[in-house]
Parts: structure tokens; sequence; C-alpha cells
């Protein structure tokens, strides 16, 4: 990495009380006309989100030799709800989300930070019935493993249980109920988070906290992937 870079994105503090005020005036008048009228605003917050992603992907890849290079711009995500799929949701999200060490077919490493909630998250939320059929083969090779990752004390502390809001109440095809991991296998998304105040954000200290995070998760993340991937 070139050292003038790393300084020149050092010396950028992001803002996050400006993005917080943004989404909140965003989710009070949730509509087009208001946000074409304050978009001189949402570019402003948004390009500095950028480069505080852009300033974070540089850190880790100094700092993780398998990370995978994702800048700011491909890392946002699009701040519009699809509502082809989803009609009767508003215009527009009530948070910025953004995917860090993110390849293809992948899990990443997100970051939600939005008006009822902010955290960062890893692993697979409702993931395609091809990519939980790839996990659960990995969990009935070597499930001792995945274990192992959720049963660490810090790991466990930082994020608590796995979230599935829809886990199997029996065992999923070709798994016995006596399976040794039945109750990983019964689970249908495979995913943790660690949530943050929004003072925690909006402290010095967050940017020590979003790396404290990402290596914390990396054992568990990576066990997914290369589930998926192998």
């Amino acid at each position: 990495m070139v050292p003038n870079q790393i300084l020149t994105f050092s010396e950028k503090n992001m803002d996050f009380k400006a993005l917080y005020s943004f989404l909140e005036q965003l989710q009070s008048n949730n509509s087009k006309e208001w946000m074409d009228a304050n978009r001189d605003t949402y570019h402003s917050v948004r390009d500095a989100y950028i480069d505080w992603l852009d300033h974070m992907n540089i850190r880790l890849n100094e700092m993780d030799p398998e990370y995978f290079n994702t800048p700011g711009k491909k890392a946002i995500n699009r701040i519009n709800n699809n509502l082809m799929f989803h009609p009767n949701k508003p215009i527009y999200k009530d948070h910025f989300g953004a995917g860090l060490d993110q390849r293809s077919k992948q899990g990443d490493f997100y970051i939600h930070l939005g008006v009822s909630e902010s955290f960062i998250g890893g692993g697979y939320w409702h993931p395609s019935s091809k990519t939980l059929k790839s996990i659960r083969a990995a969990i009935d090779y070597n499930g001792e493993e995945l274990k192992r990752i959720l049963n660490t004390s810090s790991f466990k502390r930082m994020f608590g249980e796995l979230i599935d809001d829809n886990p199997l109440k029996r065992s999923p095809k070709k798994f016995s109920e006596e399976h040794e991991y039945i109750d990983l296998l019964k689970h249908r998304s495979f995913a943790v988070s660690r949530t943050f105040t929004r003072r925690q954000v909006c402290s010095p200290n967050f940017e020590a906290m979003v790396i404290e995070t990402y290596f914390e998760l990396l054992p568990f993340r990576r066990y997914l992937n290369k589930a998926v991937t192998v």
C-alpha cells in the first residue's frame, strides 16, 4: 500500500452523526420528492461514507493477507428498496449497508448503520437451497470445527448464538434426528451479528471495534465460505 494514501484516508474523520441525522430525516420524509430536494446532502453523506469504507478497506487489506480488496463504491449497497419484490416497503431504506471482503458468491463482512439498529454481521442469511445444501454437507463432514468456532468464549461474548428466524422443527432430508450435529443442521440461516449503539458508532473507538469484529468473525466466515466453494 502507498503510505501517503493511508495517511490521507486516516485524516478523513467520518461524521456518523450527520449520517444518522440524514437517515432520520429520510425516514420521516420517505419520498422521491424529498430525496430530489435533498439529493446534495445525500451525496455528501454517501460520499463521506464511501471514503470511510475505502479507508477500512485499506486497513483490513493491510492486516489480513487473504482479504479480498473491496473499494467503497463496490462495497456500499443501494439505498433504494427493491419495490418489484417488496412493493409495500418504503421507497428508500432507513440505513446504509455495505459489504467488505466481498468475493463473488461468498458471504461478506457486512456493516449496517441505521435509524432502528446498527450492527456488523457475517455468514449467510436465508441462503439459496443450493448454498444451504453445501453448508449442511460441510457440517455433516466436519461439524466439530463449526461447533468449536461458535463455542469459543470470545465469539460467544461478541455475537451470542446463530441468528435464525425460521429453523426446521424436524431434521432435514437425508439426515437423522440422532445426527451428532442435528442442532446445526436444522438451521436455515447461518449468520451472527454484533450490535452497536449510536454512541459507539460515533465514538473515536469505532474503527478499532470494526477491526476487532472483523477478525473475530473470520473463522466463522471462512468455514462457511469454504463450504459453499469447495
